[in-house]
């Protein structure tokens, strides 16, 4: 009777590692031919086009900014269709905007590439695909978002290499098109396949329950502002670290190959610590996940701003932090308000962060230029050290919230 009552869940179960396998390889070509494309294609793209480096690169904020303004409708649209159309439709959109780009003759259609590029981004990358995740599997999908952010994290280590031999055996118009056609080959397949289809619901707000009938009431909308605040904070201090690190390292003293030597510790660093939360933290509520990584990232920048003997100590720190706030960012708001609606809050929570992501590398620009690298490494520290002061507040609400619910339970 046991064996027979546990064949039911073997199903269940290949088909979680199925939906989690095909996004971790649909997210590694979504970063890889976006967020990450540039840092190999840019020079090769100023160097073909004569193209000012500044509008290049301007792409990908663009991009990120064009994905923030579309995060909230992405969300509804998952929370109301499920994520297999959605994705898809990012498969598409990532195609089209590549397609775009190989074929762009000017800046003015570059950029305008890189808008339908900002769509799929908003469609597709780790937010569409937490949420996706969020309606499949409930409040069971920590583990998973967990398992996801361990694919994603290889997407500059597969496809940093990969370009720079599609670059230089074939240039750099040719890389994005081949990269479009794995998005309709590979990645446009793998959503209508392994995605499983799911039936329409109608528009629904998250339940103040949390999304059950024992769980605690959600937090209250000053909670909600202060999440938002906290991660729009975070998305902002790693996209300008993404852009302006080797700048740091080398005004410190390193030279160019140092400095990218120490950078690339970062990537390993994210990876190991999101196993560990794998393993570890799923036992802990992700306030605890959220908390430490901020720990990590202000421990690793402020070394860096001491100008510390060992910035490898510093770099494992930050990008061990960074790897778990990844986790802790799509885990928190489902503990916090449920699988109810939990694709529409995520839309809500993206938006500034994406928007704050597109922006910051040029405020960061501003702050080197006008004041140095160390007054904006400075300056990203506070604002790191800030975050945690945030974040305990965040803490506190929720903790007296819970207090005052099971009062309130109790004298009922």
């Amino acid at each position: 009777m046991a064996t027979g009552a546990a064949l039911p869940a073997a199903p269940a179960a290949v088909r979680r590692r199925l939906v989690i396998a095909a996004l971790g390889v649909t997210q590694i070509l979504g970063w890889g031919s976006t967020y990450y494309l540039l840092a190999v294609l840019a020079s090769p793209i100023v160097a073909d086009t004569g193209w000012p480096l500044g509008a290049v690169i301007a792409g990908v904020s663009l991009g990120l900014l064009i994905s923030g303004l579309v995060s909230i409708r992405v969300g509804r649209a998952i929370d109301r269709f499920g994520g297999r159309p959605v994705l898809a439709a990012s498969s598409i959109l990532f195609a089209t905007g590549l397609a775009a780009l190989a074929a762009a003759a000017d800046v003015a259609t570059y950029l305008a590439a890189w808008v339908v590029i900002g769509a799929g981004m908003g469609a597709g990358l780790y937010d569409a695909a937490f949420s996706t995740l969020g309606r499949l599997f409930g409040r069971d999908a920590r583990g998973a978002i967990t398992a996801l952010t361990l694919w994603g994290g290889f997407a500059s280590t597969v496809c940093w290499p990969l370009s720079a031999v599609l670059v230089e055996s074939f240039g750099w118009r040719a890389t994005c098109l081949a990269y479009a056609a794995l998005h309709l080959a590979v990645a446009l397949p793998l959503h209508l396949l392994a995605l499983p289809r799911e039936t329409e619901r109608p528009p629904a707000a998250p339940s103040r329950s949390g999304g059950g009938p024992t769980a605690a009431p959600q937090p209250s909308r000053t909670a909600f502002v202060l999440l938002a605040a906290i991660l729009t904070t975070g998305g902002a201090i790693a996209a300008i670290i993404s852009v302006h690190l080797i700048t740091v390292l080398r005004a410190g003293g390193l030279d160019l190959a140092a400095a990218i030597g120490l950078g690339a510790l970062i990537g390993p660093a994210q990876v190991g610590a999101r196993v560990v939360e794998m393993l570890a933290g799923r036992r802990l509520h992700p306030l605890w996940s959220l908390a430490a990584a901020a720990s990590l990232i202000s421990v690793g920048l402020g070394l860096l701003a001491l100008g510390t003997t060992l910035p490898a100590i510093a770099l494992i720190a930050y990008g061990a932090g960074n790897g778990v706030w990844s986790i802790a960012r799509g885990a928190l708001p489902l503990a916090l308000y449920g699988p109810t609606g939990y694709a529409t809050l995520m839309g809500r929570l993206a938006t500034p962060s994406l928007i704050a992501q597109a922006l910051a590398p040029t405020l960061g620009s501003l702050l080197v230029a006008d004041l140095g690298a160390a007054a904006m490494l400075f300056a990203i520290t506070l604002a790191s050290v800030a975050n945690l002061v945030a974040i305990a507040s965040l803490w506190a609400m929720v903790r007296r919230q819970a207090t005052r619910a099971v009062e309130s339970g109790s004298s009922g």
